[in-house]
Parts: C-alpha cells; sequence; structure tokens
C-alpha cells in the first residue's frame, strides 16, 4: 500500500504539512471542469510519493537530533468532490442506488442536510455557517494546498488560482490552516497536543513483533484494516462493501470548520472547578489544568490522565508512549472520566455499554471498524491577551477538521452522533454526559454530581465530499465514472500485488482471480466454471505476484518462479480484471500485452 499510486497521498500516507489552504470550488461549465481536473491530475499527491517522502523526512530529522531538514520540502495537493460535482463531471447520478441509511444516502444528502442529526443546531445550524449551508453557492469541489514553507504554499496556491479562473472554476470559499508556532506547536487552541491518536493501517504500517495488532515503536497505537479508510480493501470483521467500482481506493472526506473560544472555555473550567471545590469533589490542590485534563482525558502536553492522574509529566523520552492507554482497570471512569473527550470519541478497551456488562466490548470486530483518519490543522493566531488584536478573544481561531473514512454513517457521523453528542453514552444510572470539549451544552457526571458546561465550541462550515482515486479522476476529466473494481465495474490491481490460496478470489461478477492451494491460478466465472488456468498445479507454486515490472508470475516457497506472463520491462502496468470476463495487463500507455482471452 505504501507504493500506491492510486490513493490519493493524505487519505493514508498523511501530509503532514505546517501550512495548509483549501480551495471550495464551484463549476461554472462542466467541459472546461473537465479540462482544469485533467491539467491538475499529474499534481495531485499519491500515497507512494507522500509516503516516501514522509520516511525520507523523518530519518533526516533522526540524524539531527529532531531538528526538521531545512533542505527537504515539498508542496502536496488532494482533490475531492461533493455529490453534486461528481455528478456534473460525470454527468450522470454517481449513487444511482442509495439504500436508506447508507453511506451513499448522507453523502448525497450533504452535511447541512445531516446537521440537525450531527448536533449542529443553534449557533451551530447551517444558517450560520461560512460555507457548505445548502443555500448558498454550491461546493463542488475541495482542493487542498499542503506545503512545508508559507512561500511555497503562494507561489502554488497563484497557480491554482490562476488555473481555477481559466476554466471558469469559481472559488466559494478558502481556508487557511498552519501549525501553531513555538511552544504551542503540536498542540491545538485550547493548548492540548494533537494527533496522537490517530490509527496505523494494515499493509501501511509494520507491526511490533511482540503486540502485531499494535504499530511498531508506537505502542498502543493500533493496526486497523485498510478498508476503514479506503473503499475497496479488506475491512474489520470482514464486512462486504456495497459501493460501485469506480469508489475503489477512494475514500470519503469530512470538512468541518470548528470555531474555538478559548478564553471562555477556560474560564468555563475555572467556574466549574470553583463550584467542584466548594462540594469537596476535588483535592484542594487541584487546579484549572488538572480538571481540564480530565475533560480531555490528556494533559496539556499529551500524557493520558490514565497514566498520570496527578500532575502532567511533560517528557520528550515517554512521549511515544503516549498513545499506550489502557481503560480496562478503569470502566467506571474513577480516573478519565467516561465523558471525556479521549473516551467519547475512541473507549479503546474500556468500554462497557452498560454496567451490568460482564464483558467491554472488543476492539477488534467492532470499535476497530468505527475508527476514522483524521487530518486536522488549526486556522487563526493564538489567543493571547497581551498581543494584538489578532491574538485578542474575538479574532477567528479553531481547528480545520478532516478525515477520511470508507463509511460516513458507520465511522464519522456515528462518533458524533451516538458517542460524543449522546448524554448517555457509555448507559449508566446518572448519564455521563456529552462530550463538554467539542460537544453541545451538557450535564456531566462527575464523582456523583452533575456538573453543567456550555459550549465553546462552534461548527462554522462542514462539507462532505469524495477523494477518489488517480484512475477515477482520469475516467472523471473524459465525462465518465465507470471502471475501478467492484460490483459495477473492472477491478484494477496495481504491482505490487499479490494472492494466496487463504485470499479468496478476487475480480468482477463475470472473472474471478484464485490461487488454488495445489498450486494453480486460475480464472472462474460467474458459475464457478475455471476458463483460464496457468498450468501449475503440482508445481509447488504457493502464490501469484503482479509485479512492478509488469509481470504476473506464480511463485514457490523458494520464491523461484514456476509461471511467467513474460510481461516484464512494463513498469506501472495494470493487472485488470474486467467486467467481461476477460483478465489483462494492460502497459501504462495503454497497450494489453497479455490476457487469459476469457471474455464472455
Amino acid at each position: 500500500m505504501r507504493r500506491s499510486r492510486e490513493i490519493q497521498g493524505d487519505i493514508i500516507a498523511g501530509a503532514k504539512k505546517d501550512h495548509v489552504q483549501l480551495l471550495l470550488l464551484k463549476f461554472e461549465d462542466d467541459s472546461l471542469a473537465r479540462t482544469w481536473l485533467r491539467r491538475l491530475r499529474p499534481r495531485i499527491a499519491t500515497t507512494r510519493q507522500v509516503a516516501s517522502f514522509n520516511a525520507e523526512f523523518s530519518r533526516a530529522r533522526k540524524q539531527s537530533g529532531g531538528d526538521d531538514p531545512k533542505a527537504l520540502n515539498a508542496v502536496w495537493r488532494v482533490v475531492s468532490f461533493t455529490y453534486p460535482g461528481l455528478r456534473l463531471l460525470a454527468g450522470r447520478d454517481p449513487f444511482p442506488s442509495v439504500p436508506p441509511g447508507s453511506t451513499q444516502e448522507a453523502f448525497k444528502q450533504g452535511a447541512a442536510a445531516r446537521a440537525d442529526l450531527l448536533g449542529d443546531t443553534g449557533q451551530c445550524a447551517p444558517e450560520h455557517w461560512l460555507f457548505g449551508n445548502g443555500t448558498g453557492q454550491p461546493i463542488h469541489a475541495v482542493l487542498t494546498v499542503a506545503a512545508d514553507r508559507p512561500q511555497d504554499l503562494r507561489v502554488a496556491l497563484t497557480e491554482e488560482r490562476e488555473e481555477a479562473a481559466r476554466h471558469k472554476v469559481v472559488i466559494v470559499f478558502e481556508q487557511d490552516g498552519a501549525t501553531l508556532e513555538g511552544s504551542r506547536r503540536g498542540k491545538e487552541h485550547f493548548g492540548f497536543k494533537d494527533g496522537i491518536s490517530e490509527p496505523a493501517v494494515q499493509g501501511f504500517d509494520q507491526p511490533d513483533p511482540d503486540r502485531p495488532e499494535h504499530k511498531k515503536g508506537s505502542p498502543g497505537t493500533r493496526i486497523i484494516p485498510a478498508g476503514e479508510f479506503v473503499v475497496g480493501h479488506e475491512r474489520d470483521g470482514g464486512r462486504p462493501n456495497d459501493l460501485p467500482g469506480w469508489a475503489t481506493n477512494g475514500s470519503f472526506q469530512v470538512l468541518r470548520r470548528l470555531a474555538q473560544d478559548v478564553p471562555g472555555w477556560w474560564a468555563q473550567v475555572a467556574a466549574r472547578l470553583k463550584e467542584l471545590k466548594e462540594q469537596g469533589k476535588v483535592p484542594p490542590e487541584a487546579t484549572t489544568e488538572w480538571l481540564a485534563a480530565r475533560l480531555v482525558g490528556r494533559w496539556r502536553s499529551g500524557t493520558p490522565v490514565a497514566k498520570c492522574p496527578h500532575a502532567d509529566s511533560p517528557s520528550d523520552a515517554e512521549a511515544w508512549s503516549d498513545n499506550d492507554i489502557s481503560y480496562r482497570d478503569d470502566l467506571e471512569g474513577e480516573i478519565t472520566p467516561l465523558f471525556s473527550h479521549l473516551r467519547k470519541s475512541s473507549p479503546r478497551d474500556g468500554l462497557l455499554l452498560k454496567s451490568s456488562d460482564e464483558q467491554t466490548v472488543p476492539e477488534k470486530g467492532a470499535l476497530d471498524g468505527r475508527r476514522i483518519m483524521r487530518r486536522g490543522i488549526p486556522y487563526g493566531r493564538p489567543f493571547d491577551p497581551a498581543g494584538s488584536a489578532g491574538n485578542g478573544p474575538d479574532a477567528p481561531r479553531g481547528l480545520v477538521f478532516v478525515c477520511y473514512q470508507s463509511d460516513l454513517v458507520r465511522q464519522f457521523e456515528f462518533i458524533q452522533k451516538d458517542w460524543i453528542e449522546e448524554p448517555n453514552f457509555p448507559a449508566r444510572d446518572q448519564p455521563p454526559g456529552r462530550d463538554p470539549l467539542v460537544g453541545t451544552a451538557t450535564d456531566v457526571s462527575f464523582k456523583g454530581c452533575k456538573v453543567h458546561f456550555e459550549q465553546f465550541v462552534r461548527t462554522e462550515g462542514a462539507v462532505y465530499a469524495f477523494a477518489p482515486s488517480l484512475t477515477t479522476i482520469e475516467l472523471l476529466t473524459d465525462g465518465k465514472l465507470d471502471g475501478g473494481g467492484g460490483p459495477d465495474g473492472d477491478r484494477i490491481l496495481e504491482a505490487p500485488f499479490t494472492l494466496r490460496p487463504a485470499d479468496g478470489p478476487v475480480g468482477t461478477a463475470k472473472a474471478r482471480l484464485v490461487m488454488r492451494e495445489v498450486g494453480n491460478l486460475v480464472v472462474l466465472d460467474e458459475r464457478d466454471e475455471q476458463r483460464w488456468e496457468s498450468g501449475t498445479a503440482g508445481t509447488g507454486g504457493v502464490r501469484a505476484v503482479f509485479q512492478e515490472d509488469g509481470d504476473l508470475v506464480v511463485l514457490g516457497a523458494d520464491d523461484r518462479p514456476v509461471w511467467k506472463s513474460r510481461t516484464t520491462g512494463n513498469p506501472h502496468a495494470k493487472l485488470i480484471v474486467l467486467m467481461d470476463g476477460n483478465v489483462v495487463i494492460r502497459a501504462a500507455g495503454g497497450t494489453v500485452v497479455w490476457q487469459t482471452d476469457t471474455a464472455h
């Protein structure tokens, strides 16, 4: 997966840049929009590019003793499309079949139509949004430009604005974002370290040999099946994917502008602490930092309250394990409250749905399937009462929340609606309350008493979009929306791809590639009748591999080939299982260099 040229670079690898600008776009002419996209396509970052750069950056940073390497810089672009945008580019409905309650339904309706469901009411309602409210100018696409250096971002934005103007692509809204500087680096505006709890991805991140369910070198970071973030890949518990073929290797994107009232939130924490002290519910020495850490689940440094309940322990030497948290010995939230943001958004191994339950909800097969891939970044200048007007209490500041997932309903919306905004999650006789950090106004149950928290994070805009694969983007430039694998498209397999007997069939309704236990690679049709074989039964073949040089081979246990398609010398070729039943290897230029001749 690290070598994927199909998956856009921000989804799995993560752009990880200090300076970001999101351009929210409207297409005024569908033909010109396709031309714009055709010209943009070569500039879109792939997983292979971003992962390679990030690995090189990490090595250089380690060699320099922790300093960012000044000579390593890059600019990444990511593009996603709303439902109206896809429909305009493709000239047809991208989701003609929309089951009730499905992610297709949520995507088609859009973020504004789902606002009530997610708690975006009152001052957070769409009529107050700066973009995406469903009544202003429509948004067809989101172009994200991310850079290490501000001067590089400015140059890239100039190019993108000129390209947009040339093709009648209107910039409806621009949202900036930047890493906070100095001691605030890596933190959000309330002052807490952010981005610690991101999941690892199966097939992308290396597992720990002693704890294979966790990422190597990052204790507590669970490895989640790639299909939870990228459509068409294996999902937690083997759940099926009912999305059309063109969605393969793409991901649903949620964009939210979340305004933060920093002085208001901290003033509220101080007021609630005073009340709790008067009631004798907290230690006499408790500070606002102490209470704030319990609302978040971490201290400012990122140290979990579960590990250091009494005071922060901001040690760089221990920061590598800040995600290694267990709530198994704190099922009722005596140390880290059940209402804390950390437990509300990701309950980990400590979720008892009811106090009477005998078993916690398992992570594998249940909670892992709720994870999202967050890519947020702060916007605005930090609050500083001694600073200029731009640092004052009324200056705009907050978080540009971005996340990727393969199912909007099961992942982002479930977390927001059923966990963060649900007062009685997990269910208790005294409801724990909503998330007091990012949720709406709530009463939380703290040490047996109710404590009221107002809302100090407001939604000021939201968009649901889809970041398609590079192949699907290419199709959209021609006004098409088919192919890419799945129930109504070709299955495109990019190198390196491995097929073992245990993997089962891969393909379309009329053709499925299967690696047999006897060592034979075969093509089966819709009636499970064999249409083609490699003729390697009994030769010791254990797996089929589509190599980066364009050759499809069957390898034995000693890694020696027992059969070849003899198509080496075709880098960037694709192995494609076609809807018509044929299986082909198509060179980068489009020429078919090998086929099973099984169309029917």
